[in-house]
């Protein structure tokens, strides 16, 4: 069965055209495409879409209804997530996405999106990994963590992510001290609310999806360009993340913007996301290691929600 999901974020809007064996729930993958649309550019300071964003979007859009129709996609699912959540204008998305796309798009819940990127990211996990995993989703608005072994047990989103946090603290070309520190406060709050709905110590296998993680796994591997071969299904060192992280924020946009794996709709952002994610492997490592048991390093997917929704799309 051929599928197309599609997911619509803060930062970016993604596409996935596979085909599905219904009876093993394998993905073979037609096309992933990926443009930074910035939907939710504005959206934590006025609570709607800015008529520009839902321009960007639609033309994404467009483009998008082509390639499934062209492809020959026999079911077709739009997720809106975070910044669709909180926009009070979001009916508009809605009404523009169904005229041109043919199906209603759904904005889900933190909950759902956790509940997706899970199933997509460990339905693609080597074997000979810890159970159980804790996935980590950290989009431009929220960041979903989820444990579990086969299927979610323990689920949370916050609502801290690269776009909002760089729109609240970090959106100086070169962040302050102070600026970092207000930033870490919102990151470490959200964590503490985490740990109260998911026992992160628990966690046997720690897994880093979306672009963010991806871009930061590029950084450590000192790649050349982008390639997602290489960094799907990395195993790297904590403090390795963290360097990497704690390099990523403090360098001026152009450094970053010459760094040769770099999206350039990532230049602005990388530095609140890859400090979300220094917070995140920081406070699990510590949670584990509070249990008795070491946690040395963290996994990168390039699977997640994308993966999911295609998943979800074919009769169980």
């Amino acid at each position: 069965m051929r599928v197309a999901a599609i997911d619509c974020g803060t930062n970016s809007l993604r596409l996935l055209v596979a085909d599905v064996d219904p009876d093993t729930g394998i993905l073979r993958d037609v096309t992933r495409e990926m443009v930074v649309v910035r939907l939710g550019e504005g959206v934590d300071r006025t609570g709607l879409f800015a008529p520009a964003a839902l321009e960007r979007t639609f033309a994404a859009v467009d483009a998008y209804a082509q390639t499934c129709a062209r492809l020959g996609a026999e079911a077709i699912r739009f997720v809106a997530t975070s910044a669709s959540r909180d926009a009070a204008n979001s009916d508009l998305l809605v009404a523009g996405v169904e005229r041109r796309l043919g199906v209603v798009p759904e904005v889900i819940s933190g909950d759902e999106e956790a509940r997706l990127s899970f199933r997509g990211a460990t339905g693609a996990l080597a074997g000979g990994l810890e159970a159980p995993f804790l996935v980590v989703d950290l989009g431009g608005g929220s960041t979903e963590l989820v444990l579990g072994t086969r299927e979610p047990e323990y689920v949370h989103s916050m609502n801290v992510g690269c776009i909002r946090l760089a729109e609240r603290h970090l959106s100086a070309d070169l962040a302050g001290a102070k600026e970092i520190e207000l930033a870490v406060r919102d990151v470490r709050e959200a964590l503490d609310a985490a740990a109260k709905d998911v026992p992160l110590a628990r966690t046997g296998t720690l897994v880093g999806v979306s672009g963010t993680v991806t871009t930061v796994t590029a950084h450590v591997l000192g790649l050349d360009a982008y390639r997602p071969e290489r960094i799907d299904g990395s195993i790297l060192q904590i403090d390795d993340v963290v360097a990497a992280a704690d390099d990523l924020l403090g360098m001026t946009r152009a450094a970053t913007a010459a760094l040769p794996f770099m999206h350039p709709g990532r230049v602005d952002s990388i530095g609140a996301g890859a400090l979300v994610w220094r917070e995140v492997v920081l406070r699990v490592r510590r949670e584990v290691e509070a249990a008795g048991r070491p946690l040395e390093t963290v996994v990168t997917s390039e699977h997640d929600i994308l993966d999911g929704i295609a998943l979800a799309l074919v009769p169980a």
